[in-house]
């Protein structure tokens, strides 16, 4: 079992989500459940062109963190 990271970002048409480790995998759907839907058939689809392909199928498991920053403050001399 591999786990992938999702990223999904707010479109005027809805949601648009890509893996983190792998984004080549990329999709839409008009809402958040429609696009994980879409996204888990995207990436089902994109791991067997890949075996197809006798292509390695990207590492997943990706650690994910958020960096906080005041941006009025970066490049300022403290």
């Amino acid at each position: 079992m591999i786990n992938y990271t999702a990223k999904y970002t707010k479109i005027a048409s809805g949601y648009m989500g890509q893996l983190v480790e792998w984004p080549e995998v990329v999709t839409e759907g008009k809402d958040l459940e429609d696009c994980r839907a879409m996204l888990r058939d995207a990436l089902n689809e994109m791991i067997l062109a890949y075996k197809e392909l006798g292509k390695e199928v990207p590492l997943g498991n990706a650690l994910i963190e958020q960096l906080a920053v005041e941006v009025e403050h970066v490049g300022q001399a403290t």
